[in-house]
């Protein structure tokens, strides 16, 4: 006759049933992707160990900033050979983190970025910016996330803080991410992607014409131009290599 602890084997969760992902599960990054691959319709991230599992998404709290976000930064990259952008892709990191951001600005890996896509087409390694929308500070955005992009090295980070009508632009400096200048015209200039530039004010109303108004001078400056031209020479190069 079979034990309870047989029918427990056999039943229970030790059956082969891979269990569902739960926010604030602490899990390894491959339990993770094992999760995450037998999960349907989840979108989730693990963040410092931690499963964040995303709940429902409000227009105006999210997904409202997150298009505007992608208009402003898709013109960059448009303008930019040699960069790439991202939309929600996930992120291997490192043992404990595998982000989906909500977006992000690289640089192509055969022009000197540090991230590349693997053999699974996942990207690796810290893309040069990435960008997320927030509720507020309290947001783990800016505490666990951040420390995580930070120690990865991550170059840039910029936050939209939707609830503070804000953003946090940050740049990395000697392993500590300090906030770049707003102008009196309420504009931040990017020091890695010379040319991008943000109008937080139009952003902040909604008026995206506008932010791609201001970011046009920066696609126009000396310092971006130049910027192509050395992304431009760095493909030239790994491409000579690859076919010698």
């Amino acid at each position: 006759m079979a034990s309870a602890a047989d029918n427990s084997a056999k039943n229970g969760p030790l059956s082969g049933t891979i269990p569902p992902l739960a926010s604030g599960d602490r899990l390894t990054r491959p339990e993770f992707e094992r999760r995450y691959a037998a999960a349907r319709n989840v979108r989730a991230e693990l963040v410092e160990g931690v499963v964040y599992v995303q709940a429902a998404i409000r227009h105006q709290q999210h997904g409202q900033p997150h298009a505007l976000l992608s208009g402003w930064l898709s013109s960059y990259f448009m303008a930019t050979q040699g960069t790439d952008v991202g939309d929600a892709s996930t992120l291997r990191l490192d043992a404990d983190n595998e982000p989906q951001p909500d977006i992000l600005l690289r640089i192509d890996s055969a022009c000197g970025g540090a991230s590349s896509v693997d053999a699974e087409g996942y990207l690796t390694g810290p893309p040069e910016l990435v960008v997320e929308v927030a509720a507020s500070t309290a947001s783990y955005d800016l505490h666990d996330k951040l420390n995580a992009y930070r120690r990865n090295g991550v170059q840039e980070y910029l936050v939209w803080r939707v609830l503070d009508d804000a953003f946090d632009w940050f740049v990395l400096r000697e392993g500590r991410y300090e906030r770049l200048p707003v102008t009196e015209a309420g504009v931040i200039q990017s020091e890695l992607f010379p040319g991008l530039w943000l109008d937080t004010a139009a952003l902040l109303r909604g008026d995206l014409a506008a932010a791609i108004e201001t970011l046009k001078p920066g696609l126009n400056s000396p310092e971006h131009v130049a910027f192509c031209q050395r992304l431009a020479e760095l493909r030239t190069k790994e491409n000579n290599k690859d076919d010698r």
